[in-house]
Order: C-alpha cells, then structure tokens, then sequence
C-alpha cells in the first residue's frame, strides 16, 4: 500500500526585525539539518534534510521564532478572492487536508496575519492584527471547501482551538502571501503570528506597559493579588504601571524620575537609588523581581545575582528583560540560562516578545511546579480601578 501521510519538509519561522541572524544561528545549534531558504526581514524559511516523518509530533524549541509552522508554498496576486482561492488550490494544502494526520485534530482555524513592517515602537508601529490581514481571513472563510470554516464567516477572530492543526497565511509583501500550517499545541500558537493581546490603558505611561503585559501573558507566573514585587530600572514607570494594573505592591528602583500617574499610586513606592545601594530592608518581603535596566545582560544579572543569593531574601520568581547592544551576545543565551539557575532557579523560559526590541524576556521560577499553581491563583488576581489620585487610568 502506497505511503500517503502527508511529509513537509519545509519550516517558516515569524521573527523581530533585525533578528534574522540570530534566529538562523541559534537553529543552526538546535536543528542543525535545515537550511535557511527564502528569507525577508522578519520572515524566514528553513529547509530540512530530510522529510518530517511525524509533523504532528514535531515542535520548535526557540526564542526567536515568535510564531512557526510548516510551509505549504505562497501565492501572488493582486485582487482578494483569487488569491484566496489560489490558496486552496496550492498542491501541499490539498495533501495537508487528506492527510491522515488531520483525522485525529481537523483543520478548525485560519491565522492571517502581515509581517511587521517596522521595529515595535518605530513610526507608531506595534503589532497585532490589522484590517487588510482581517479581511484576508473573511476572503479565506468565504472561499474554503471546508464547512466547519465557512460557518465562521464574519465572526471575530477567536484564539484557535488547543491542539487543532490551524492555516497560516502570512502577508509578505503586497500581493504576496506565504501559506503554513501548525499545530495549536500551546496557548500562544493559538494566536495570529504568536502575538498576545495587549489592551493599554488610555493613559500610558511608556511602552514598556505593553512590554510587561504581554510577558505576564506570557510567563503565567502564579503572581497573585497584594503579591510584592520589586523593579530595577522603572523609570518612567511604564513597566510598574503594567505592574499596579495586576493588583500588586510595586517597589520602584531607579535613580531617575517617575511619572507622577504612577509616583501617586498608593501600592507604589519609589526608591531612587541603583540597584547596588539597596539594602535588606527595602527587600523584606518582596516575592518577584522584575528588571528593565537600559545596560548589558551581565550587568542585569549582576544586579539580580546580588539580590536573590542575600541569604535574608527569598525571591520566588524573576522576570527579566535582556537587552543587546550587539545581536551576537544573544549567542551568550545559553550561559545566561545556566547563570540564573545557579541561584536556585530550575524553570527557566525565554522568548523574544512580539513587543521586544533588540531584547529578551527572561522569566524564572524555583521550579516548574510553581506555574501549577496559576490555575488555583487566577481568582485572586484583579485589575485595579481608577485611583481618585490619578489624573487618569493606570
């Protein structure tokens, strides 16, 4: 009997801007039989050796690749419904939908979504779905074969279904569309081009906001109402702002000034010294550690080290930001990993955020039973009100 499962051979990886590099470099350590093949900035493609024999079972263990799947080829054209009929005519997505690898986890969702056509924070630019990559869903929806699609046309996009195979249609260029496929097998897979939403408020402080929202979305630490934590580097306090929006204790440590939207807030206390002069007083009882300090990881972690090793501090979890004047000391990612378990931390998970820059997310637990106890915590969690204070929302 012929051998009829379906076999891609071909990756595409969605990365920051200007992370290209980087990505085929650390792939190159962890995946060493791919090759890059076509590549636009923030857009890459890998090639491997051989055929993945078991697709569903095959995951990508990156920091970079914010968003990954199987390429299914692309399509051009310059009108709407053509290019999406185009698509469902493309030689590899008529395998993938008779492929026996479906019957178990259907086809339920479509991702589309652009490319970043810039830096987050450049020109205005942060991502997230737009309205040409909207339309190109309902263009998908209304000309798939398939009915369990066709009944969600003009619904709002919903996160995929947990492990369903989801369509991937990435905007490359105009008129050009890049066509994948992945397995929704963790929460952000189940999210157009792994970008997590993030709603700020009407008064934002600095976009570190939205950097610390989405890493909270992203790390599930088991943080928890009146839960205390500390910041190194917080002004302007876009980050502790994110930070009071959870219903935490903030303690801000900074040298420089603070917006007074936050210096008002009555769970926030500013401590304007570097890091080094903090004294275990200012540490009693604090449990998380956040850090966005404008300076080199091994600076950032010095700072850190010198914190949770005090014997009279008991630091339950870290969530740090690690920033790179140079893409190649993100090569050094291994070594740094190794450096914060050291001190006792095990769970250790990185990621290049959609809303990072020349920069990382680190977040850090003692251990990974920890992130288990998000699920019970939830309910204790909660979004502050608007303080009397304030001269607007936090």
């Amino acid at each position: 009997m012929p051998d009829t499962a379906w076999k891609p051979q071909f990756l595409y990886t969605v990365c920051q801007r200007g992370a290209e590099a980087t990505l085929k470099r650390e792939l190159a350590r962890h995946l060493p039989d791919v090759q890059p093949a076509f590549s636009r900035p923030g857009f890459v493609t890998f090639k491997r050796a051989r055929p993945f024999a078991e697709p569903q079972h095959f995951s990508l263990a990156s920091t970079f690749a914010r968003a990954w799947g199987f390429s299914l080829g692309s399509v051009s054209g310059t009108h709407l419904l053509p290019l999406a009929k185009a698509v469902w005519q493309l030689p590899e997505v008529l395998q993938l939908l008779s492929a026996p690898q479906l019957i178990a986890a259907p086809l339920q969702a479509i991702h589309a979504w652009q490319r970043d056509p810039a830096i987050p924070g450049q020109r205005g630019f942060e991502p997230g779905p737009t309205p040409l990559a909207q339309e190109v869903r309902q263009a998908l929806l209304q000309t798939t074969p398939l009915e369990s699609l066709r009944q969600q046309q003009g619904q709002h996009e919903q996160p995929a279904p947990r492990n369903r195979w989801v369509l991937d249609v990435v905007l490359v260029e105009p008129g050009t569309w890049w066509i994948g496929c992945h397995l929704a097998t963790h929460r952000l897979a189940r999210y157009a081009g792994g970008v997590l939403p993030v709603t700020p408020p009407p008064e934002i402080v600095s976009r570190a906001y939205l950097k610390t929202a989405e890493a909270l979305r992203w790390a599930l630490l088991p943080v928890g109402r009146d839960d205390r934590c500390i910041e190194l580097g917080c002004a302007p306090g876009g980050s502790s702002q994110a930070l009071l929006d959870r219903g935490l204790w903030v303690t801000g440590v900074d040298p420089a000034e603070v917006a007074s939207i936050v210096l008002d807030h009555p769970r926030f206390q500013h401590l304007r010294k570097r890091s080094a002069e903090l004294s275990q007083r200012h540490l009693k009882g604090i449990q998380w550690l956040m850090a966005d300090i404008n300076a080199t990881p091994n600076y950032t972690l010095d700072a850190v080290e010198a914190i949770v090793t005090h014997p009279q501090v008991s630091i339950r979890g870290l969530l740090l930001t690690l920033k790179f004047s140079d893409w190649h000391l993100a090569d050094d990612l291994p070594r740094f990993i190794k450096r914060v378990r050291s001190w006792g931390y095990q769970d250790v998970r990185t990621r290049q955020l959609a809303h990072n820059r020349q920069e990382l997310c680190l977040a850090a637990l003692r251990s990974r039973k920890q992130r288990r106890l998000r699920r019970s915590s939830r309910r204790h969690l909660r979004h502050d009100r608007k303080h009397a204070s304030m001269h607007g929302p936090h």
